[in-house]
């Protein structure tokens, strides 16, 4: 009896006569045979069909099947040691499901707008479906890593009354009678909130921030996972980010080297070498190192993408840059004791050109200094109480970290821009599909 499998699971099959569905990949033919790549989400096998073990009307089937149309096929699943999977089918029995001439994406070079466009179907390349693929394993190694050491997954809203970061970047909702709320640019201070309640939490969601920037690391909308322990200093934060990052690049290797290697084309030697200890330096060491390469940065100018790769060529690893000048970080990292020109936060920089994939840090505990610090970067009160309030009842040192999912998807897959980490990106010129 006929089995209905998927191209994941063909070699537990080996001799058998089976069912398989899915959509048509590729084809070429040779007189009395035709190849059939056929995809079903879990891998790709080729299918053959001979004119002398189908009827007519299959043979022809198969010859006229449109690209990525549905198919069923049916047939023996064989050895092949030529095959990427080592089997393929050969078929007795094709038939075409639903599928009509015309189909967008030919096996040819396309412009990257054109495949914007095409974003709902572009999806069904061999390279959308690995980029995938690597997207779910890092958002499993994410959630797996935390709910392992004893982390609280919470829930942080999306709809919110005012900013966490820069009131520029806001995208601005009417809300009822209650006047204007915003998009969440971060789940951080929900998460500080929750820490005071469980001791280890972790925000994971999407966030938006309406940052008119077209630079191949942004998007208007992507997804942030945010970790926020109770008693944990700077060092501490430090630690497990660079701990965590390297689980997941491990996790990443396990599952996905192959797919990595051949249809990525990503250097895989460069992700073994994430290994600890990351380099840590002080975003002073940090500038004096760039400038002695002749690029002209001043101590409190931020490292954006120049300076960051500048930096970053001179490690094999992920660099960890913390003590940032207090004034370029927002209002609730707490200023070093020993340093007060300088806040406790720390950017964790990705090797090759791929930038800043965690920022995070110690949070100041203080009532008063917060308090201040709220009312020097005129943030409005009301909307703040909450958050002061954690700080007026059992306030304790705490530390946390922001990772942004679609920087480390491009870095780990060696991707040149952004856009190919989310399924349906959203960009500052780019709303659809």
């Amino acid at each position: 009896m006929e089995k209905h499998v998927y191209v994941s699971d063909i070699a537990t099959h080996e001799g058998e006569e089976v069912l398989l569905r899915g959509w048509l990949y590729g084809k070429r033919s040779s007189g009395k045979l035709h190849f059939l790549q056929v995809r079903d989400g879990t891998g790709i096998i080729q299918c053959i069909v001979s004119k002398k073990d189908v009827p007519e009307a299959v043979f022809a089937a198969a010859a006229g099947v449109p690209q990525e149309a549905a198919v069923e096929v049916r047939g023996k699943v064989a050895k092949d040691p030529r095959s990427p999977l080592g089997f393929e089918l050969h078929v007795n029995d094709f038939r075409v499901v639903q599928g009509e001439q015309g189909y967008p994406i030919q096996p040819k070079e396309h412009g990257v707008g054109f495949l914007q466009e095409q974003r709902h179907l572009w999806l069904r390349s061999a390279r959308q479906r690995a980029i995938l693929a690597v997207r779910h394993t890092i958002i499993k190694a994410i959630r797996d890593y935390f709910d392992e050491r004893g982390y609280t997954l919470v829930d942080s809203p999306i709809l919110t009354p005012a900013a966490c970061e820069g009131t520029s970047t806001l995208f601005e909702v009417p809300y009822f009678d209650l006047g204007k709320a915003y998009l969440t640019q971060s789940g951080q201070l929900y998460g500080e909130a929750a820490a005071m309640a469980v001791g280890k939490a972790y925000v994971f969601g999407p966030t938006f921030r309406a940052e008119k920037s077209k630079t191949r690391r942004h998007l208007t909308e992507f997804w942030m996972v945010e970790p926020e322990v109770a008693w944990m200093d700077l060092e501490g934060a430090m630690d497990l980010a660079e701990d965590f990052l390297v689980e997941i690049v491990r996790r990443v290797l396990q599952k996905h080297e192959r797919e990595l290697g051949s249809v990525l084309e990503r250097d895989v030697a460069a992700l073994q070498n994430v290994q600890k200890p990351f380099p840590r330096i002080t975003y002073t060491e940090a500038i004096e190192s760039i400038q002695k390469t002749g690029h002209a940065v001043r101590w409190g100018d931020d490292l954006g993408g120049d300076e960051e790769t500048i930096l970053c060529k001179q490690f094999d690893r992920p660099v960890m840059v913390h003590r940032y000048p207090a004034e370029m970080k927002a209002f609730y990292f707490k200023k070093d004791p020993k340093d007060p020109k300088v806040a406790l936060g720390v950017d964790v920089l990705a090797p090759e050109g791929y930038g800043e994939i965690i920022g995070g840090g110690q949070r100041e505990d203080d009532y008063a200094t917060l308090k201040a610090a709220i009312e020097q970067h005129k943030l409005p009160a009301e909307a703040f109480s909450w958050y002061l309030d954690l700080r007026k009842f059992g306030s304790v040192p705490h530390s946390g970290f922001g990772l942004g999912v679609e920087r480390t998807v491009s870095w780990i897959c060696g991707l040149h821009h952004v856009r190919e980490t989310i399924p349906f990106p959203r960009m500052m010129e780019r709303l659809t599909p």
